[in-house]
């Protein structure tokens, strides 16, 4: 299954949806995407998960690549909505000390500011 990338805004905060797969074959589309979101927003992003089946490696480096660039503005990406095996893989690689996590995409939107 293929990536999908989905925009809204929750009150004053961009979430983008990230649901189906998220490998090698689309990190490319993908980061440009949520690199676009940070720059036309103040920088903060939530990057909700709960559609997201399988991430690999290179979808991991795109979660991280935009919260570097949105750090590099003074902003931060959240994630939400962490299905079983990606709340799994996120702890493997211990990126929950370095990412918020919200149980799901409205919350994280009312608690960060």
């Amino acid at each position: 299954m293929k990536v999908t990338l989905t925009n809204r805004r929750i009150g004053h905060l961009e979430c983008v949806a990230i649901s189906g797969s998220l490998t090698a074959a689309d990190t490319a589309v993908a980061r440009q995407h949520l690199l676009d979101r940070l720059e036309q927003g103040d920088g903060k992003l939530v990057l909700d998960l709960s559609e997201l089946n399988f991430c690999d490696s290179s979808g991991l480096s795109v979660l991280i690549s935009a919260l570097k660039a949105a750090r590099a503005q003074q902003g931060d990406v959240a994630l939400a909505g962490l299905t079983p095996p990606i709340r799994a893989l996120i702890e493997l690689t211990r990126l929950q000390q370095v990412f918020q996590i919200f149980d799901n995409a409205e919350q994280a939107a009312v608690e960060m500011r």
